[in-house]
């Protein structure tokens, strides 16, 4: 409790120049996603994508954990409820965090400990994953006899493809940070990710805020919409980028 009987919140949101900090605080139950954790993951990623300035985001936890996933007793102990209500809830659950992939700026996961579960799924609605010493990207649903959940088999089958995902589900398995760096679920393991993911976004952020977006984009399309679309967006984006000052003071240099 803090000094006037509140509870201090499990969420942290900060900016500065437009880089935002999302943090999960509370390490004592290792960031787990409880109904206070949902209402105030939602209203931080609500905050960034409302500022028009927000230029990027890097999402942590605070302690030894990324997040432990989900807190069971909160999700699944109200055994009264319909398999209709369980379903509905767990769709606010996913929305939580799956919101984090609708924001057009890049954002990153300084992974600096376990990421479980639901937890893991956080992570990889970041663009990119960077993984501390301790980190690990564990799909542990089926060892409780769970159903993954929150995008997991849609992450891991994009990210592994079908079989490795298919046999990670089914195992309960889990991926250390050089294990995760191989299969492409992590971009690279650092003592402080953290501090690297700072140092990342910041350089990201110094870029022209809508060419960032655009690429972001155009990655987008080109995971899912095909080759042609991906080439008909590139075309209106590089169309766009090209008449800046920018562009135009580097073309210049090649007419001397």
């Amino acid at each position: 409790m803090t000094t006037d009987g509140t509870r201090p919140p499990k969420v942290r949101a900060t900016v500065e120049d437009g880089r935002w900090t999302i943090t999960l605080d509370d390490p004592d139950r290792r960031n787990a996603i409880d109904e206070a954790v949902i209402e105030q993951l939602g209203a931080a990623v609500d905050a960034v994508a409302a500022d028009p300035s927000a230029r990027t985001l890097v999402v942590t936890g605070a302690g030894a954990a990324f997040c432990a996933g989900a807190d069971l007793p909160a999700l699944f102990g109200d055994t009264d409820r319909t398999v209709a209500q369980t379903r509905d809830h767990l769709h606010r659950v996913y929305e939580s965090f799956l919101r984090i992939r609708r924001l057009p700026i890049p954002t990153l996961a300084a992974v600096q400990g376990p990421a479980v579960g639901a937890g893991m799924n956080l992570a990889l609605a970041c663009d990119v994953r960077i993984a501390g010493p301790r980190a690990r990207f564990a799909a542990t649903f089926t060892r409780i006899g769970l159903h993954p959940g929150g995008g997991c088999t849609w992450f891991l089958v994009d990210i592994l493809g079908p079989q490795r995902a298919f046999a990670m589900i089914m195992d309960g398995g889990a991926l250390d940070g050089p294990e995760a760096v191989a299969a492409g679920l992590a971009l690279r393991v650092v003592d402080d990710p953290v501090a690297d993911a700072q140092a990342t976004a910041a350089r990201w952020a110094a870029m022209d805020p809508q060419l960032a977006r655009d690429v972001k984009k155009a990655v987008g399309i080109a995971r899912s919409g095909g080759f042609d679309a991906a080439l008909e967006f590139e075309s209106w984006a590089q169309a766009s980028a090209a008449g800046k000052p920018e562009i135009q003071a580097v073309v210049d240099t090649f007419r001397r």
